[in-house]
């Protein structure tokens, strides 16, 4: 074999090699097509989507994400990749997720978050009694409130922060990324003053420019002062993907990461 050629094959297996040992060329978990569920308490349907991760036995009970506006952490969050980057890499250890769609599934254009996002009981109702059962009727998922996470954006992360009253007996993780408005959050401090401190572990985060800096900071200090273990993060951008996206790796870390328990 010639100089020429053996250099060639020389390159070629060490690109191989690099294929075979960067955990991006074999990171890959299933996402599933869009599910439909009829739900007989909101009397509409919804539609979800769900992710397991690459190499994990399909009957492997995992803990699981809920994730609210599900759509778009996939579409401009990139919460898939980021899913699968982190898997790969050890940096949290397998999880489950299911991507919530607020739309209505036959009429993409008619979106009900703004309804089911504001404390709405029967929403929480649907999770508790219909989504969740489910989910966990169908994919194998770790069974217990202390493994299941609700996090969402904007009126999605005050709607996280409501479950946390609402069906604490459900999810033991919250994650409010900018919860929304101003208006609500007050509305939401109100509650969480006035009822008794739940067994949840919270993840809240802002943006420190043209976001809800100030009502958010007040929150954080309320659950501080109520006793509850919360994770706070400032970012110096707006209520804009440049903030949440990068933190989709915190909220995961905080909650999964392999150097800590639960």
């Amino acid at each position: 074999m010639g100089r020429s050629a053996l250099s060639h094959l020389k390159a070629a297996l060490i690109c191989l090699l690099l294929l075979v040992t960067t955990p991006a060329a074999w990171a890959g978990g299933v996402l599933s097509d869009n599910i439909r569920i009829d739900s007989k308490i909101l009397g509409y349907a919804l539609q979800y989507r769900v992710y397991r991760p690459e190499g994990v036995a399909a009957k492997a009970p995992l803990p699981t994400v809920y994730v609210t506006d599900g759509q778009w952490y996939l579409k401009d969050g990139g919460f898939k990749e980021t899913l699968d980057r982190m898997i790969a890499s050890h940096v949290i250890t397998p999880v489950m997720a299911v991507f919530v769609d607020a739309r209505n599934p036959d009429k993409p254009a008619e979106n009900r978050r703004n309804d089911q996002f504001m404390c709405n009981q029967a929403y929480a109702n649907f999770f508790a009694g219909e989504l969740v059962p489910t989910v966990e009727a169908h994919f194998a998922a770790l069974a217990n409130r202390d493994h299941r996470l609700i996090m969402g954006l904007s009126f999605g992360g005050l709607n996280a922060g409501c479950f946390g009253l609402m069906v604490p007996s459900v999810f033991g993780k919250i994650a409010m990324q900018s919860p929304a408005s101003d208006k609500h959050v007050k509305l939401l401090m109100g509650l969480y003053k006035n009822n008794p401190v739940q067994l949840v572990r919270m993840f809240l985060s802002v943006g420190k420019k043209k976001d809800n800096t100030s009502a958010v900071r007040r929150f954080h200090k309320l659950l501080v002062k109520k006793g509850y273990d919360v994770t706070y993060k400032e970012v110096p951008y707006g209520h804009e993907w440049a903030n949440w996206r990068p933190l989709i790796d915190d909220v995961l870390t905080t909650f999964y990461g392999t150097a800590k328990t639960g």
